[in-house]
């Protein structure tokens, strides 16, 4: 049913209206299909491997002991899995070889100095953080605790955080270190393209101010613009379309170290998983409002929506939203009841723009008064013949919404009819106390509410406390007495005793006096509100267990985190080797929060060889890690000591086959360069071959025989060399590289050879940025070598 009065218009009007209602209706239902809701873990595959690994069970048995375990502390199976992985404590890193010349470790020149003490370490910085921000509730709230923590460490002297907006601005959500009239200025940012945040969110990749002068000719930096001397701009990794920039202001001049650069990407990570729980815990309590509205109006007789406000940038109300209905609503494409819910108030009734309705929803919404419009006059066509009724529109404030309802104004009879439905649906009875000449009338919902047998009668109003829970007697009592001898109304919440258990109820009275002000009679009602309270105990549980799972979350990013510092380390940037100029990188996987298998090590030989190994274990998380730390420094321990590369291949694979699961896999692929003959053996093991670009073209070296680490107690392995020209380029790398989900592998390896040799000049960071042009779901390891040609 519409709210529309029926009057003269023209038919070619009403049906360009329709057609272009259902444009819209299309587009957005377009919309609404293209955007992508769905997210996935692997937590319980997770907690399983880890509890493997530990206790050495089968995967049945450990789902068994994590099921085990849940039932005893009385907590869900994901809870208990969130547990259990935050309980993991991360292997120590290994001491690098200091002694070995030139071994490519990224701390390799901050190792031989004294550890820093102040300030503190950035692990127990980033544990510090991510505990605090557990009882974070809101944006502003996640800014000052970010200034807290990155001001000793980091020189922070304010923090900010900015949404990107639909239409390509920047709003400021939570601001630290700035007074209200500066925030204030800054809080809309119109899309202007030298914006550095906004800048850094659409790229994906942090800004570093640092010089202030070529960052005023490059960024419009706001005023005041000398009081910041360098700041940073990092993108909150909170998932595809998040769209919200940390930035970090300092007064003091000069770059950010490379630990203060660490340390603010890590703690750009942290804000992510709490900026999503912000936005999940507000959509989870209006879709749970919007299903308990559901519930009742799908019983309730009439018309009926529940609308939620659609805000543009500047808090105007653009739209409404239908969250719930009523069987009998219908909107102007014939939709009824549920499947209204989801469509804009526009779409279904695109005539209301404008009109008197449309400002009443507003002022109802802003003022908290309902609305209630004018009678008009509607037909409707009821089995084939048309009826015209007069009918009133009453939009009342719910929550954060409107509850909308078309009211016929129809004959006593039916207004009665009505009320006995509302006493039904809402669990509520009324009552009526004649003081002066003690008749006692209760409808009969009343009888039922209160759980009595209507056959004995009402009961008098002085007697109600001796029918309620005696801790709850009191209060009623004295409420009672205010209103028969001062006429104060009440509203007393009180309990009683069942077979089925304790209810909770409520009864609100008011007095009727005479013009002395005595109070003459007394009318109310009383309503059960056993189901409320039911849920509203049950809500506390959700959030309590929803607290609970965040800080597990937290402490597992913390811990995913410190794993992959302390056991694959990074250059700072490309460094020399036995003649060699030697750049590496390592991408994580872009889902999930997992630690992988990939790795590699490059390091000079005592004799002046280098040694450069690329591998990838089978698997993610702590397994895998284990895995590849014990491969990893193996393989440098054994080529250094004088082993062969497919002697010392041999040797893994029985390391893998002797593991403590026997099941672990992995391919390597090991390379042994002389600078003085500039010859490079290599040998692998079911790994991607490297790929040599010399003098504008790119081929794949010719693999000799290896098989998969792991895989068979009685394998074969070949070497094979490669003479290096002054100016080739030689690619190791992991199959994340050139692995793309639908796509054969080779294909994967012609577009990685067809790069290479387009663009055999640029550097490591613009080749992987050709490469990885979407979202990779597997790690990425490369070794770039090249021989100058000096």
């Amino acid at each position: 049913m519409t709210s529309e009065p029926t009057s003269p218009v023209d038919p070619g009007f009403s049906a360009d209206v329709a057609a272009l209602a259902k444009v819209v209706a299309r587009q957005r239902a377009e919309l609404e299909r293209l955007r992508d809701l769905t997210a996935s873990s692997a937590v319980l595959e997770r907690a399983k491997g880890a509890l493997m690994a530990m206790t050495g069970r089968s995967a049945d048995a450990a789902h068994g002991e994590l099921l085990a375990r849940a039932e005893a502390g009385r907590r869900t199976l994901i809870e208990e899995c969130w547990l259990t992985l935050g309980a993991l404590e991360p292997p120590k890193p290994a001491t690098p070889d200091t002694d070995a010349p030139g071994a490519l470790e990224p701390w390799s020149a901050a190792s031989r100095q004294p550890a820093p003490t102040t300030p503190g370490d950035l692990a127990d910085v980033l544990g510090d953080l991510g505990r605090d921000l557990v009882r974070v509730g809101s944006p502003q709230e996640l800014a000052g605790y970010l200034l807290r923590h990155l001001g000793p460490d980091a020189a922070a002297d304010a923090v900010l955080l900015y949404q990107h907006l639909p239409e390509d601005g920047l709003e400021l959500i939570g601001y630290a270190g700035i007074d209200a009239a500066l925030a204030g200025r800054w809080r809309h940012m119109p899309p202007l393209s030298r914006l550095a945040p906004l800048e850094c969110l659409r790229t994906g990749e942090p800004r570093w101010l640092e010089d202030l002068a070529a960052d005023r000719r490059r960024y419009l930096l706001g005023d005041p613009p000398d009081r910041w001397r360098s700041r940073a701009w990092l993108p909150v990794p909170a998932g595809p379309g998040s769209g919200v920039a940390l930035g970090v202001l300092r007064t003091q001049e000069g770059a950010f170290e490379p630990r203060e650069r660490r340390l603010l990407l890590a703690a750009a990570r942290l804000c992510a998983g709490r900026l999503r729980a912000f936005d999940a815990a507000a959509d989870g309590e209006a879709a749970g409002a919007a299903r308990s509205v559901q519930a009742v109006l799908d019983a309730l007789p009439g018309a009926a929506i529940l609308l939620r406000p659609l805000r543009a940038a500047s808090g105007a109300v653009e739209d409404y939203r239908i969250e719930a209905a009523s069987p009998e609503a219908v909107d102007v494409f014939g939709n009824t009841g549920r499947e209204m819910t989801g469509r804009h108030i526009l779409e279904s009734y695109p005539s209301v723009a404008g009109e008197q309705l449309w400002h009443g929803y507003l002022t109802a919404l802003t003022t908290g008064v309902p609305f209630e419009s004018a009678p008009f006059a509607y037909q409707d066509v009821v089995d084939g013949v048309p009826v015209t009724a007069t009918y009133s529109v009453r939009a009342a404030p719910l929550a954060d919404g409107l509850l909308v309802t078309w009211l016929r104004l129809d004959p006593l009879d039916r207004q009665e009819q009505r009320l006995w439905d509302v006493q039904r649906l809402g669990n509520l009875g009324w009552a009526n106390w004649n003081l002066v000449t003690g008749d006692i009338s209760w409808s009969a919902q009343t009888y039922a509410v209160l759980g009595l047998n209507a056959a004995r009668g009402p009961v008098a109003l002085a007697e109600l406390p001796a029918l309620v829970a005696p801790q709850d007697s009191g209060p009623l009592r004295a409420a009672i007495t205010g209103l028969v001898h001062h006429a104060r109304p009440f509203d007393v919440p009180f309990r009683m005793d069942s077979p089925d258990g304790v209810r909770h109820l409520r009864i609100v009275a008011e007095a009727v006096t005479e013009p002395d002000g005595t109070p003459a009679e007394v009318h109310g009602f009383v309503q059960d509100l056993t189901a409320q309270r039911s849920a509203e105990l049950a809500l506390v549980e959700s959030e309590r267990a929803m607290l609970l799972q965040r800080g597990v979350l937290q402490a597992e990013r913390a811990l995913a985190d410190r794993l992959q510092h302390a056991l694959l380390p990074l250059p700072a940037g490309p460094v020399r080797l036995a003649g060699l100029r030697v750049e590496v990188a390592y991408l994580p996987a872009q889902s999930g929060i997992q630690v992988g298998g990939d790795w590699f090590s490059a390091i000079e030989l005592s004799d002046d060889a280098a040694l450069f190994v690329v591998g990838d274990v089978a698997g993610h998380g702590i397994g895998a890690v284990a895995t590849m730390a014990q491969l990893r420094f193996t393989a440098k321990g054994m080529v250094g000591t004088g082993s062969s590369l497919t002697g010392a291949l041999t040797r893994l694979n029985t390391l893998l086959l002797h593991s403590r699961d026997g099941r672990s896999t992995a391919t390597m692929v090991l390379a042994r360069y002389d600078p003085t003959t500039r010859v490079l053996a290599w040998a692998q093991a079911g790994h991607p071959p490297p790929l040599l670009v010399r003098g504008g073209t790119a081929r794949f070296l010719t693999r000799p025989v290896g098989m998969l680490l792991g895989a068979s107690a009685t394998p074969v392995f070949d070497s094979a060399e490669a003479r290096l020209e002054p100016g080739d380029r030689l690619l190791l790398f992991t199959d994340g590289l050139v692995e793309r989900p639908g796509e054969d592998v080779h294909a994967g390896f012609a577009r990685l050879a067809d790069t290479v040799r387009t663009h055999g000049e640029d550097s490591l960071d613009t080749l992987l940025g050709m490469m990885l042009v979407d979202e990779h779901r597997d790690d990425v390891c490369v070794v770039d070598i090249r021989l100058p040609v000096e």
